[in-house]
C-alpha cells in the first residue's frame, strides 16, 4: 500500500470511528396524552352509514391563543425603552403605550437578579414587574421572563448578582469584552460556589413559588450561564476551575428548575457549547422533559441552532428574536423583514418586537407585510376542517379532522371537546403530542348516543401546555369567535351515505 493510500484508510476509517462516537440525539418522547381519543384510520366498512355534517374555511387574520404571539418587551438587558431611560417618560407611560399596541400579545421582561431579590429569603421585584402583570390582565395579553445571572450590557452595574450574593461570592476576570463601546474587563461569579449555589436554588424556589402556574405568565427563560443567560461568554474564557464543574454545575442548575417549574412552560435557549459549560447536557435534559426552545437570533445563527430549532419534536414551541435590529428603525426594513419571514422558516411560534413603542407604531404602519405574515402563519392555526357522522354499533359517531395551518405542531397536547349548547352531553379527549403538526391535519373521534340525534353539538379545544395545566383555544375558521357546530342527522333520514 502506498504512503497516500494508507494515510487516505487511516484518515478514512478515523472519520468513520469519529462519526460513530459522536453522540446521538436524544429519542424524542413526547408528554403523556390524557384519555387519547381514537385518531383512526376511519376505514369505510366500520359503519353503516356516513354524512358530512358539515365544514369549515379557514381565517387568516390575527389570532390571539397560548403558545404563540408576537413579543413586546418591558423590560431587557438594558432596561426599559430608551424614552424611560433617559427620563423622557415614565415606567408607567412606557408600559402603558407598547401593551396598547394592537399586535402585541405578549409583554417579555428580561432582568437581573438583582431587580427580583435584595436580601435572601424573599423576592423584591422592581416596579416594572407588577406594572407588568397589571398591565397583560388589562389588555388580555400574557407575561414571560427571563432572571439573567450575567449582564454584560447593564448600563449602571456590570454585575447581575444582588449585593448580599456579591459579598459572598468571588468574581473572576475571563478577559477583555467590549460591551456599551469600551473595552473592559469582564468578570464572572463562581457559579459552582457553595453560596452561589445556596442562593441559586432560594432563588428559584421563591419564583417557582410566586410565578409557576400563574395564569398570566405564558413561559418562563430558563436561568442558563454566562451573558444574558444565554449559555455563553462570547469569545472570553468560563470562569470554572474545568470542564466536569461547570458541566455538573449547570446540569444540577437545569435540574432544581425542571423539578421546581411543573405548571409552566421552561424554555432553552439553543445556544452551542462555545463556552464549554455543558449546553449539550443542558438542551437534551430540557427537550425529554418537554421544554420548549429558543434563540437569540435568526439570521447570523450556526447552522446546528437553525436545524435544531427547525427540526425539533413537533410539540416544542420555538421563541424567536434578533438582538440586532431592535429599535424597528423604519431604515432597517429590508432586514428586519428577511428575519421576520425567516421566523416562519423554523416553525416558529414568538418573535420578539423589543422595547420601543412608537418605533414600531410607524414601522408597522410603513411595511405591514413582516408583522401580518407572522400574524396570519406563525405558530400552529386550527379549525376542524371537517365533521362527519357515522351509524355505527347502533349508536352514532362524530368524526372531526382538525386542520392546522400554522408554521408549527401544536406546542403541547390539544384537547377536544364535543358537547351540546346545554350541556348535558359532552366527551373530551386528547390528541397525541404536538398533534396536527405543521401544514397537516388530525382526525378524532367522539361516541355520540342515538338519543341526541337532532341536537346541535359543539366542537372546543384547550390546549394543555403542562400536565393539568389547560388553557382555551380559539378555532381559526371563519366567522372568527363563532363557535364550530352541526345538527345531528336522524336514524331515518334519506341521506346517509354507504358503499359509494
Amino acid at each position: 500500500m502506498s504512503s497516500l493510500s494508507r494515510r487516505m484508510f487511516l484518515q478514512t476509517n478515523a472519520s468513520a470511528a469519529a462519526a460513530l462516537a459522536a453522540p446521538q440525539p436524544p429519542a424524542w418522547t413526547g408528554p403523556a396524552a390524557a384519555d387519547r381519543l381514537d385518531q383512526g384510520p376511519f376505514e369505510a366498512e366500520q359503519d353503516d352509514g356516513w354524512m358530512t355534517l358539515t365544514t369549515t374555511t379557514a381565517y387568516e387574520g390575527p389570532l390571539r391563543n397560548p403558545g404563540l404571539g408576537l413579543m413586546g418587551y418591558t423590560w431587557e438587558e438594558g432596561g426599559p425603552s430608551l424614552a424611560a431611560r433617559s427620563g423622557k417618560e415614565t415606567l408607567e407611560q412606557h408600559v402603558e403605550r407598547l401593551s396598547s399596541l394592537p399586535f402585541v400579545d405578549v409583554l417579555y421582561l428580561r432582568c437581573d437578579w438583582r431587580h427580583v431579590q435584595k436580601q435572601a429569603g424573599r423576592l423584591d421585584l422592581h416596579p416594572i414587574w407588577q406594572l407588568t402583570l397589571d398591565a397583560a390582565k388589562a389588555k388580555g395579553q400574557r407575561v414571560a421572563f427571563r432572571v439573567q445571572l450575567s449582564n454584560p450590557s447593564a448600563p449602571d452595574e456590570p454585575i447581575a448578582m444582588p449585593s448580599f450574593v456579591r459579598q459572598k461570592v468571588p468574581l473572576v476576570n475571563i478577559g477583555r469584552d467590549r460591551a456599551n463601546g469600551q473595552a473592559k474587563d469582564s468578570f464572572e461569579p463562581r457559579y459552582d460556589h457553595p453560596e452561589f449555589r445556596k442562593a441559586f436554588k432560594e432563588l428559584n424556589e421563591l419564583l417557582a413559588a410566586r410565578f409557576d402556574g400563574h395564569p398570566d405568565i405564558e413561559f418562563v427563560d430558563l436561568m442558563q450561564y454566562g451573558y444574558w443567560g444565554e449559555g455563553h461568554t462570547a469569545n472570553l474564557h468560563n470562569p470554572f476551575p474545568d470542564y466536569p464543574t461547570a458541566e455538573r454545575t449547570f446540569v444540577d442548575f437545569t435540574r432544581q428548575q425542571l423539578d421546581a417549574w411543573k405548571r409552566t412552560p421552561l424554555a432553552v435557549n439553543t445556544e452551542p457549547d462555545i463556552s464549554f459549560v455543558g449546553n449539550r447536557r443542558v438542551i437534551e435534559m430540557c427537550t425529554s422533559a418537554g421544554a420548549w426552545l429558543r434563540s437569540d437570533s435568526i439570521l447570523v445563527e450556526e447552522p446546528i441552532q437553525i436545524d435544531m430549532l427547525a427540526n425539533r419534536p413537533p410539540w416544542q414551541a420555538v421563541i424567536m428574536e434578533d438582538g440586532y435590529d431592535r429599535q424597528y428603525k423604519l431604515t432597517m426594513q429590508p432586514r428586519l423583514e428577511r428575519a421576520m419571514r425567516h421566523v416562519l422558516n423554523v416553525g416558529g411560534n414568538y418573535w420578539s418586537l423589543w422595547t420601543e413603542a412608537a418605533n414600531l407604531d410607524a414601522f408597522h404602519k410603513a411595511f405591514p407585510r413582516g408583522f401580518e405574515s407572522l400574524r396570519s402563519r406563525m405558530g400552529y392555526r386550527l379549525r376542524p376542517g371537517w365533521l362527519w357522522q357515522r351509524k355505527r354499533r347502533g349508536a352514532y359517531e362524530l368524526v372531526t379532522a382538525i386542520v392546522n395551518e400554522g408554521v408549527a405542531g401544536v406546542p403541547g397536547v390539544l384537547r377536544v371537546k364535543a358537547s351540546t349548547p346545554d350541556g348535558k352531553f359532552q366527551a373530551e379527549g386528547s390528541l397525541d403530542p404536538g398533534q396536527p403538526y405543521a401544514g397537516k391535519l388530525r382526525q378524532c373521534a367522539f361516541s355520540i348516543p342515538r338519543e341526541l340525534e337532532g341536537q346541535i353539538v359543539r366542537l372546543e379545544a384547550e390546549l394543555e401546555l403542562r400536565p393539568g395545566v389547560r388553557r382555551p383555544v380559539k378555532w381559526a375558521s371563519e366567522p372568527l369567535g363563532q363557535p364550530v357546530e352541526a345538527q345531528l342527522m336522524r336514524w331515518s333520514d334519506a341521506r346517509w351515505r354507504k358503499n359509494i
